[in-house]
């Protein structure tokens, strides 16, 4: 069997199963908006001059998206702040009328829990999008946004990272009245559902021989860029680095090279150059990338919509993917070593 090929064995496992409940996770957001449209008209009203982010690993990486977002379609500088200031530094943030978003899946990582108190108590609107609504972040936030994906069984999130994202790309479409990114969520449910069935085996077999990888993307691509390489880092035991396609043609170039694959996601915005001028220089040095999106990608896409949704799209027949490549090196895609669901960081 090559690498990234599927088996009755792993397609049981609960990473793919939970990465096939995602487009169901969004299309229940959809349906029950819940507390979205109060949360909206009150940032609205307010017009926060600063918003800060905070989330650990895959959280982390729908902060980065929610970033994109915030900066991109509201003008508002966003930060990602560091918990271990108020928890290990023991300093506090002037945070008077900012945003606060804490993004966890589990909302129950106390150095995450400590910093949503702090920015409550320094006077910032606080935000928990979180996946447990009885959490303590979620206690400690003002708001609470709840992913309500269901208890998700791998250690490597999925269906929580998908909904995480599109919670944040609601929020601010509703907050923007952005009616071309509302209408694109709607179709997102049904590109989730046809993006899983998508073989991304060539990248896997890419993966299964390499020394180390690098996945790359630009703008909303980005974070995409960056979960999908923490996804293999953790589930293939395989150093992959995640860099901007405006960053990895300079000193991470160097490190390119035949048992370095390059993954390379492609949203369709003004960001496409970049990535397109990567590839045709990887292409010219004989390092061709596995290029994802866009009129010439080379791994099955199912053609680019929104830029926004699209980032959110790629994380799906990644995931397929690297499940099947660790299945394919015996490896157990749903309990990666020395890992735990719910990260204990003070």
């Amino acid at each position: 069997m090559t690498a990234g090929g599927a088996t009755d064995d792993v397609e049981t496992s609960a990473l793919v199963r939970e990465t096939r409940e995602a487009a169901g996770v969004v299309a229940r957001m959809l349906a029950d908006p819940g507390r979205i449209a109060p949360l909206a008209a009150t940032l609205a009203a307010r017009r926060p001059r600063l918003a800060a982010i905070c989330g650990r690993g895959s959280s982390g990486h729908a902060g980065v998206h929610l970033r994109y977002l915030i900066e991109a379609r509201l003008g508002i500088p966003v930060t990602m702040t560091a918990p271990s200031v108020v928890t290990a530094l023991g300093r506090s943030l002037d945070l008077a009328g900012a945003l606060f978003v804490v993004i966890s899946q589990s909302g129950r990582s106390p150095d995450l829990v400590a910093a949503t108190r702090a920015a409550r108590a320094a006077g910032a609107l606080t935000v928990a999008i979180v996946n447990d609504d009885a959490s303590p972040a979620a206690e400690a936030a003002e708001w609470v946004l709840p992913i309500a994906a269901g208890q998700e069984r791998s250690v490597a999130a999925t269906k929580t990272v998908v909904g995480a994202m599109a919670l944040g790309a609601l929020l601010v479409g509703r907050v923007g009245e952005d009616e071309a990114l509302r209408a694109a969520l709607g179709r997102l449910p049904e590109r989730l559902e046809h993006a899983c069935a998508l073989d991304w085996s060539p990248a896997g077999a890419a993966l299964a021989g390499a020394s180390a990888a690098f996945v790359t993307g630009r703008g909303y691509g980005f974070p995409a860029a960056r979960e999908i390489a923490l996804k293999a880092m953790e589930v293939l035991r395989l150093p992959v680095l995640a860099y901007s396609a405006a960053e990895l043609p300079h000193g991470p170039r160097a490190a390119v090279g035949p048992r370095t694959p390059v993954l390379a996601l492609r949203v369709g915005d003004e960001t496409a150059a970049a990535v397109d001028a990567l590839v045709g220089a990887l292409d010219a040095a004989g390092l061709p990338p596995h290029l994802a999106g866009g009129p010439a990608t080379r791994l099955p896409w199912i053609g680019d919509d929104h830029p926004v949704t699209d980032a959110i799209a790629f994380l799906a027949p990644a995931y397929m993917m690297i499940a099947r490549t660790a299945r394919a090196m015996g490896y157990d895609p749903d309990a990666p070593p020395h890992l735990e669901k719910v990260t204990e960081t003070l």
